[in-house]
């Protein structure tokens, strides 16, 4: 139930079994609140105190006053200011923190966050909030590094999605699933989605990669026989008929024959061209001409040492004898 007038509520949201009476005022942006709680007896009560006030209202007077739950709150401060023992102090500015409090005739004294630390809203905080890591463990990468007035901002890894964010940034992904044999993927994942994986229909097959399922092959079209059928996960597997296998094997049998009779007709023409070019380097001469021109034939030899020595002992005979004929 709830109840709203211009300056006031009545609403039961903390506890079924009681009243509570709400008044605000915000005059020159200082806000003053009046709260009462009241359990539900006390609503009876002064209803009777209203009923017998000229008799005995002074006495229900006090007992309803005893069982009231008076709250009365009044915050003074504006909205860019903070309380700091009684006193309403400036805020400092994202990225800044506050180095000292502010008193009756000083204003509040804020510093730059150091490294690694930020504050991204107006606040009247001694301390900086440490900046986010984005840590593999998590399955995050840094998309936006850290400054003063912004945290970090993480994204997943390549191959995972976030199922954790906070505001811009997620704090926790995890890896796609990957669609198993005999499936295939209808929607790839995502950042922020998952795969999407969809079954493959008989005469269809995929191994889990591929995103549509492919029809098994027709081994007949191809003029071949089919050896192993296909499944949801694998194709059929085909081989060559009798009749091809012969055909094959004749084509190859008779292109290695051909080939070694090549060979062989090259190796031995070569063979009788080396003894023709053998034969005709050597000397052959007429019978009636081999006796006189034996020696033109014969292979030089270079003379022996003792054909030396007889050459120059005859030759320096023959010199003496000449000095002697000259004399």
């Amino acid at each position: 139930m709830q109840l709203s007038a211009r300056n006031h509520s009545i609403f039961d949201e903390e506890n079924p079994y009681f009243f509570s009476y709400n008044w605000c005022k915000k005059p020159d942006n200082v806000a003053v609140c009046l709260k009462i709680r009241f359990p539900i007896y006390c609503v009876a009560s002064c209803f009777l105190l209203y009923l017998n006030m000229f008799k005995f209202g002074f006495f229900l007077l006090i007992a309803t006053v005893v069982t009231l739950n008076l709250e009365l709150c009044f915050s003074a401060c504006a909205r860019a200011e903070y309380e700091i023992s009684g006193e309403c102090c400036p805020m400092c500015a994202p990225g800044n923190r506050v180095y000292w409090h502010c008193t009756i005739d000083t204003s509040t004294t804020c510093v730059p966050c150091q490294a690694l630390t930020y504050t991204d809203e107006p606040n009247g905080l001694e301390n900086c909030f440490p900046c986010t890591a984005c840590g593999a463990a998590n399955g995050l990468r840094v998309k936006k590094t850290c400054t003063r007035s912004s945290d970090t901002v993480c994204e997943p890894l390549a191959g995972f999605y976030c199922i954790r964010q906070n505001k811009d940034s997620c704090s926790f992904a995890i890896e796609h699933s990957k669609c198993q044999p005999g499936q295939y993927i209808q929607e790839p994942g995502t950042p922020f989605t998952n795969t999407e994986c969809g079954n493959c229909i008989e005469g269809t097959y995929s191994t889990g990669l591929f995103t549509t399922c492919r029809p098994h092959s027709n081994c007949e079209k191809e003029g071949r026989k089919e050896k192993t059928p296909g499944t949801l996960s694998s194709d059929v597997e085909c081989e060559d008929s009798a009749s091809v296998a012969v055909s094959v094997g004749t084509a190859v049998g008779v292109g290695v024959l051909l080939t070694a009779a090549g060979f062989t007709t090259f190796f031995i023409l070569k063979h009788k061209k080396l003894q023709t070019s053998e034969t005709g380097n050597s000397c052959q001469l007429p019978v009636q001409e081999s006796v006189f021109a034996q020696n033109e034939c014969d292979i030089y030899e270079p003379p022996s040492q003792d054909s030396e020595t007889r050459l120059i002992a005859s030759s320096s005979g023959s010199l003496n004898n000449t000095k002697e004929s000259t004399l």
